[in-house]
């Protein structure tokens, strides 16, 4: 393997273990948060529902996939982050959730994002799914079709 070729693996797996290990951390202080607080679903509203639907649901599930498929799981923990600023802060709720913790917990979305860009663009291969990369996969050759029928 070229030695290029090695320290840009290297650092691709720095990268995803990053994310995976903050994602790990950002999923369990979310989870103390919400069984500190004696959750009990009969004293949600709908309202809030839908913001617990985005953020830390949302956010948890992107974290999930981002474990396999780096750039759909960033996209998913992103997406529902702005989700929640957008659909629950400003159109439900009249106003913009205030603080930065919510990026704080939302910060491996963006790392997982990087590793699958860095995977793409520095080691040429999707890091979504590398073994059903197109570059991988030869064309079968039907050694039935070379011959011509007699």
């Amino acid at each position: 393997m070229d030695t290029t070729i090695r320290t840009k693996f290297a650092r691709l797996t720095r990268i995803r273990w990053l994310a995976r290990i903050t994602s790990l951390i950002s999923i369990l202080v979310l989870l103390v948060f919400i069984a500190g607080e004696e959750f009990d679903p009969s004293k949600i509203s709908p309202r809030q529902w839908v913001g617990f639907a985005f953020f830390p649901v949302g956010l948890i599930v992107g974290f999930i996939v981002g474990w396999k498929r780096e750039i759909l799981g960033g996209s998913i923990s992103l997406l529902s982050l702005l989700c929640f600023y957008g659909v629950y802060g400003l159109f439900l709720s009249g106003r913009f959730p205030g603080g930065i913790a919510f990026l704080i917990f939302s910060l491996p979305g963006f790392i997982f994002l990087a590793a699958g860009f860095y995977a793409e663009a520095a080691i040429g291969r999707s890091a979504s799914s590398p073994a059903d990369s197109p570059a991988d996969k030869k064309p079968r050759e039907d050694s039935n079709k070379s011959r011509a029928p007699g």
